[in-house]
C-alpha cells in the first residue's frame, strides 16, 4: 500500500488531503440525512430484492475494515520518520500502542462479539455497508496513521503521567461500557420476543411470516429512562474520552487553523456526532409514532438536551 509512497513528505499530503476530507464529508452527509433515511435496520425495506443483504454478515463485514486497516497502518508506521527500519513497539507501555489497544477492543466488540450475539438482524441494503466500507478505510487508515506517527509520539511521551490522559481513559471505559450494556438491553428484547415467537409458533403461514419479522419494543433501564439512544451517546463519551487522551484540542480561531490541527482521533468523534444524530432523530420521531405511550420525557439522544 505504501511502496508507490516512501517518502514522508508524500504520504503527510495524503495524510493531510484524507483528514481534510474526512472533516467536511461528515458535514455534508448530516443535513441529508435528516431528510433521506438511511435504509437499514427498523427502516430497512420490507420488500425483497437483489441489493437486500444479510444484516448481521453485511455488519460484521463492514465493520471488520476499520481494524484490518488500522493495523497494517499501524505497523508500517507511515508517518513516522523511521518507519523503513521497524515498527512501532509493540507493547502496552508505549502510549500510542496502549491506545491502539483501546480501538481495536472497541471493534473486538462492534464488529464480532456484538453481531454474533445477537438473535437477529434485520437486512440491509447494500448501500449502507458500502458507503460503512469506505467511512471505515479512511478511518482506520488515519487514526493507525496518526498513533504510529512522530506527532502522536511526540505528544504521547509521558502521557502516563498526565491527569488528562487517564481522564480520557476512564472516560473511554465509561463510554464502552454504557454502549455494550444498552445495547444488551435491546439484544434481551430481541431475544425475548423471539423466544416468544417460537412458543405461540404454528402451522398458519400468517404467524409464520409474522415470526420473521423483526421485533421493537420500549427499551427500559439506566439512561433509557432519559434518552432514545443511550447507546450513541456512550458512544460519543468513549471517542471523546479517546481523543482527549491520544492529541491535543485543535484550533478553532479560523477555518484553515482548525484544519492543520484537527487530529483523527476528534474527526473520528465529530463524525461519529454527525453522522448519529440524523438516526437518532429519526428513531426517537419513530417510536413516538410506533407507540403512542411512548414516554415524553425522553429526549432522543442527549439527556435534558435533544
Amino acid at each position: 500500500m505504501f511502496g508507490l509512497l516512501k517518502d514522508v513528505g508524500q504520504m503527510q499530503v495524503l495524510y493531510d488531503v484524507a483528514r481534510k476530507w474526512f472533516a467536511i464529508v461528515p458535514t455534508i452527509v448530516c443535513p441529508i440525512n435528516f431528510l433521506i433515511v438511511a435504509p437499514f435496520g427498523r427502516f430497512a425495506p420490507t420488500e425483497n430484492s437483489i441489493f437486500l443483504l444479510d444484516g448481521v454478515k453485511s455488519w460484521i463485514a463492514m465493520e471488520l475494515v476499520s481494524p484490518s486497516t488500522f493495523i497494517y497502518t499501524f505497523l508500517h508506521s507511515p508517518l513516522s520518520l523511521t518507519h523503513h527500519a521497524s515498527p512501532p513497539p509493540l507493547n502496552l507501555t508505549h502510549p500510542p500502542t496502549f491506545l491502539s489497544g483501546l480501538f481495536l477492543l472497541h471493534y473486538l466488540n462492534r464488529a464480532l462479539i456484538s453481531p454474533l450475539r445477537t438473535p437477529s438482524r434485520s437486512k440491509s441494503h447494500i448501500i449502507v455497508p458500502l458507503s460503512g466500507l469506505s467511512f471505515n478505510v479512511m478511518n482506520g487508515f488515519l487514526m493507525g496513521s496518526y498513533l504510529s506517527s512522530s506527532q502522536a509520539e511526540g505528544y504521547l511521551e509521558g502521557a502516563f503521567r498526565r491527569p488528562m490522559f487517564w481522564l480520557g481513559v476512564g472516560m473511554w471505559v465509561c463510554g464502552l461500557a454504557g454502549n455494550i450494556l444498552h445495547d444488551e438491553i435491546l439484544l434481551n428484547l430481541r431475544r425475548n420476543a423471539k423466544a416468544k415467537g417460537k412458543a405461540r409458533a404454528s402451522d398458519d403461514s400468517d404467524d409464520k411470516k409474522k415470526n420473521k419479522q423483526e421485533h421493537y419494543a420500549i427499551p427500559h433501564g439506566y439512561l433509557y429512562k432519559y434518552i432514545s439512544y443511550p447507546n450513541y451517546f456512550c458512544e460519543w463519551m468513549e471517542w471523546l474520552g479517546f481523543a482527549l487522551a491520544a492529541s491535543p484540542l485543535p484550533s478553532f480561531t479560523s477555518l484553515d487553523a482548525f484544519f492543520m490541527t484537527v487530529s483523527p482521533p476528534f474527526l473520528f468523534f465529530m463524525s461519529e456526532i454527525f453522522l448519529m444524530i440524523p438516526r437518532a432523530y429519526r428513531g426517537h420521531k419513530w417510536y413516538h409514532t410506533k407507540f403512542p405511550h411512548y414516554p415524553k420525557e425522553r429526549k432522543a439522544v442527549v439527556p435534558f438536551l435533544f
